[in-house]
């Protein structure tokens, strides 16, 4: 029995597919799945049934894809700036605003009430509609989806370039040149689901003082976060550049 086969899918649902992204979808289940966060799991044979497997396979979709179209897109360009992109395109920053602008979260099933405690759920809600697509549909289908709907609709791209991102390296450099010692700590490890992923909370120091900190997926996220909030605050101060 599928687990949503009671399940009746509401206007929004057939309109974001047919409307936004362009598409009727057939298995809806899948979809459903993909937009369902953990703390909406349904339990099948003991086992939670949510959007985080489909989250891993859009991830590892969408990296591969917009590798490729910066690859093409940027052919003078080198290793460092391809790498930096991309890292700015599918950052949680990035992907939640895109899903935002997209209105995913509004169709994502999750505990009622906690809405601020659920940072991430656009953007992972984001990846696992890509992982669904993928297997409805198949890489090419993909492909074409995410450079259009995304990459040259919802995402100015060259903008993104002249971004500044890379928080990390400006607090690092502002350091050196006010003679301060910055340094980045992982304070916490958190367990973020049952299969043993892990969110990480770094905190950044100056000269041995606790500045801000941030949580992320992986180690240099949680280092990024953090960086950006404490360059943030540190330049808004008069004592900054003395």
């Amino acid at each position: 029995m599928p687990l949503f086969a009671k399940r009746t899918e509401s206007p929004e649902f057939y309109h974001f597919f047919r409307n936004v992204l362009g598409f009727t979808p057939r298995h809806t289940e899948l979809y459903r799945i993909a937009l369902t966060h953990r703390s909406s799991s349904a339990v099948d044979h003991g086992h939670r049934i949510n959007n985080e497997r489909l989250e891993y396979l859009g991830d590892a979709m969408l990296g591969a894809i917009v590798a490729e179209f910066l690859y093409k897109k940027y052919p003078l360009q080198g290793e460092g700036f391809l790498t930096e992109m991309r890292s700015k395109i599918v950052s949680r920053k990035s992907l939640g605003s895109l899903a935002r602008r997209l209105g995913l979260p509004e169709l994502v099933e999750h505990q009622k009430g906690q809405e601020g405690s659920f940072k991430s759920l656009g953007g992972d809600a984001f990846e696992a509609l890509i992982g669904a697509i993928y297997l409805e549909k198949g890489f090419r289908f993909t492909r074409k989806l995410i450079i259009e709907k995304m990459l040259c609709t919802y995402l100015n791209v060259d903008e993104l370039a002249h971004t500044d991102w890379n928080f990390k390296g400006k607090i690092i450099d502002w350091g050196q040149k006010n003679r301060k010692k910055v340094s980045f700590e992982v304070v916490r490890t958190y367990m973020r689901d049952r299969e043993g992923r892990k969110e990480y909370e770094c905190l950044v120091k100056i000269d041995g003082q606790p500045q801000q900190s941030a949580i992320g997926y992986t180690i240099k996220s949680a280092e990024q976060l953090a960086a950006e909030k404490t360059y943030k605050a540190i330049v808004d101060t008069p004592q900054a550049d003395q």
